[in-house]
């Protein structure tokens, strides 16, 4: 199981409070430290479309010129951005096998690595 984030982002906090106090065994990849691959981010995409992992709510998005903002027109474009801009990315992202989840949602979580 892989766990993508930064470090200082709180909902990664919580989630990875979660998964310890829940006992949950995972590897972390620091996005800010370590990037993210053009082929993980086409392999999220064609598994659940860009548009759910771009953060468009986020200070990062927020604070893009409008002429880069109003440049993303294709999927190329976005996943460019998204790799250079890692901190656009919806946080944590969460790789379990088939379960590939972006944020922090305590039900999803208990039902997927709780069963309940």
């Amino acid at each position: 199981m892989k766990v993508y984030g930064i470090t200082n982002c709180n909902t990664v906090k919580k989630a990875l409070d979660w998964l310890k106090t829940n006992k949950v065994d995972y590897d972390f990849q620091d996005f800010k430290k370590l990037g993210v691959s053009n082929d993980k981010l086409q392999e999220w995409d064609s598994k659940a479309g860009y548009e759910k992992f771009m953060n468009k709510q986020g200070l990062t998005w927020k604070q893009l010129d409008p002429a880069v903002k109003e440049s993303v027109k294709t999927t190329a474009d976005a996943l460019q951005l998204l790799q250079q801009k890692t901190s656009m990315i919806k946080r944590p992202v969460i790789e379990d096998g088939d379960f590939l989840f972006f944020g922090f949602d305590e039900k999803v979580y208990a039902d997927h690595f709780l069963g309940k």
